[in-house]
């Protein structure tokens, strides 16, 4: 457990830190961008049974339902665990993000053009800009602030019908990971990765911000990416799709670039890279209709930087945040994950095919610390990572099965419970 009292370390150093340097690192409870408001209501007991409840028959159902099935109940058991932890602040767990204006939903519903709107995004990204967007539209590219319109254009205007809606959207990322690892591993693979997935800490952000949804197309592109790299059937069209999906994560954040270093990574785990030139034709082709629409994604990259430097970012100090940002993504991962490590690192040592199940998760697990790694060191996340780095961290999660049998079940309570316990004791601002 050397690696989990790291990781411990690591967190404690982060809140002390600005405590004895009396030094504001700009986010009201280091390492979170949250606020400490211990609250207890009777809302929390239906968390707390339904936590108890997945805790003590998610494993059992998994090992033995089939594989549609299995699929099913991790949609379904991730729907259900999202929208308890966030209900324990009634419908305001759901809403309350939305409800903002920094949030996309408000620009949102100020688009009358979506043509108009590409064609005059970067101009609206600097702060001096007549009429710039709030904080979540500039700080992304449009794909993500279309998805919001889209929304509004079919109705769902309202906060809380907002934030449902993300939830059933992001709760098919699962599904996703399931495909994948089977695709690449086995069915076994899967049913045992499911419960840790399932009840992660990362479920007290899953339902209320647009990284959410993020997290689900990013599955499922690399999802359909393994199944090209693992088939001979349709193998062109899942490449092309892949490629789609992933090319348009490129335009829902900046930051989702680094989701290359997972794409190849499945290529390798499948040792077949005919998929590649298929899947670059998906995403140039996303590139290309975005790039003729009047959005030039790398003529808007160094506005944004410029924003993100006019704003806060310029205030949060990168020798504080390039190591607390781990300690604040520690929160959504948990110690668990931390005290997989060493068997991670052993696991993904191995040569395939034997003991390919390990090595395929710890492969994975490698490429999305690996991104979460260069992500810290750009300087362009500092802080707000618990949210932001959610599609890299839903591919670590599940490294905890990779330790002996006998840790498994006080390890995966351990995940319920700091998922409670953040929830009760900090609000979170996204």
């Amino acid at each position: 457990m050397v690696s989990a009292t790291l990781g411990a370390l690591l967190v404690a150093a982060s809140m002390l830190v600005p405590l004895v340097l009396e030094d504001d690192v700009n986010v009201n409870w280091p390492p979170l961008h949250a606020d400490w408001d211990p609250r207890v209501s009777a809302l929390i007991l239906p968390a707390v049974a339904i936590g108890l409840l997945l805790w003590i028959y998610l494993p059992r159902l998994a090992a033995t339902v089939s594989w549609g099935r299995l699929l099913i109940l991790g949609y379904v058991s991730t729907w259900v665990w999202t929208a308890a932890v966030a209900l324990t602040e009634g419908t305001q767990g759901l809403s309350r993000t939305y409800e903002r204006r920094q949030e996309y939903i408000y620009d949102a519903q100020r688009v009358d053009d979506i043509g108009m709107m590409l064609q005059t995004f970067i101009t609206r990204i600097p702060f001096d800009s007549v009429d710039n967007w709030y904080v979540h539209v500039a700080g992304h590219p449009p794909g993500a602030f279309l998805i919001f319109i889209w929304m509004d254009r079919l109705g769902i205007s309202d906060p809380f019908w907002i934030g449902v809606a993300t939830v059933t959207l992001s709760s098919t990322a699962i599904v996703a990971l399931l495909v994948t690892l089977r695709a690449l591993g086995s069915i076994d693979l899967a049913r045992r990765a499911l419960p840790w997935v399932v009840l992660a800490p990362t479920v007290v952000w899953m339902g209320v911000n647009g990284d959410a949804i993020f997290t689900a197309v990013a599955a499922w592109g690399l999802a359909l990416l393994a199944l090209a790299a693992t088939r001979d059937r349709h193998r062109i069209p899942l490449a092309v799709g892949a490629g789609v999906l992933l090319g348009y994560c490129v335009y829902l954040s900046y930051g989702l670039t680094l989701l290359g270093i997972l794409s190849l990574a499945v290529l390798f785990i499948a040792k077949n890279w005919r998929p590649l030139p298929w899947a670059l034709g998906g995403a140039l082709a996303v590139a290309a209709v975005f790039t003729a629409a009047g959005f030039v994604w790398w003529d808007a990259y160094p506005v944004l930087v410029e924003r993100y430097y006019d704003g806060i970012a310029s205030r949060r100090a990168y020798g504080y945040w390039v190591w607390a940002n781990l300690a604040a993504w520690t929160f959504t991962a948990g110690l668990a994950v931390w005290a997989a490590f060493p068997a991670a690192i052993h696991a993904a040592r191995r040569h395939l095919p034997a003991g390919a199940d390990a090595a395929v998760l710890a492969r994975l697990a490698a490429a999305a610390a690996l991104s979460i790694v260069a992500a810290t060191l750009s300087g362009m996340s500092k802080a707000e990572v618990e949210r932001i780095w959610m599609p890299f961290t839903l591919w670590l999660v599940a490294l905890p099965l990779l330790l002996p049998q006998r840790w498994h079940r006080p390890l995966l309570l351990s995940q319920v419970v700091l998922a409670l316990t953040i929830q009760h004791l900090v609000l979170t601002r996204w």
